[in-house]
């Protein structure tokens, strides 16, 4: 999606290196080296637009802390992005974006993204955080 998603898990990891001793200057760089878990899934929310950004946010804040800002605001469009734990125990931050845009007056569309760094061991952390957080918007 962009360079910032990059960075965050870059810095998210490095800050877990650090908390354990770790050299975090060091897991930053090769943070910035690893290749990432990205998924993205579509949904119809029949929701008015207002609401389901509330629902998003509210679904997504539970999830995880709210980072930002992502972008400047546009009208009939919101954006919301948090950090998460994801893979094996939690431990792999996952930044998981989500795009609201309005539709008709009764329908809005969520594009939920989340991305995730992968090491020797595949996790999926990317794509089973979207999975997860798309069924939570979906009931």
């Amino acid at each position: 999606m962009d360079d910032h998603e990059d960075q965050i898990l870059a810095d998210e990891l490095a800050a877990l290196a650090a908390a354990v001793g770790a050299w975090g200057g060091l897991t930053r760089f090769v943070a910035k080296l690893m290749r990432k878990n990205v998924h993205e899934i579509d949904l119809v929310v029949a929701l008015p637009f207002e609401d389901t950004v509330e629902r998003v946010a509210h679904v997504l804040e539970r999830a995880g802390r709210r980072v930002g800002p992502v972008s400047e605001r546009v009208e009939d469009q919101r954006t919301i992005r948090v950090v998460t734990g994801g893979g094996a125990g939690g431990m792999n931050p996952v930044v998981v974006t989500a795009l609201v845009t309005k539709s008709v007056a009764s329908d809005s569309q969520v594009r939920l993204r989340a991305a995730a760094k992968e090491g020797l061991i595949r996790q999926r952390a990317g794509e089973q955080t979207a999975t997860r957080l798309a069924a939570l918007l979906d009931t």
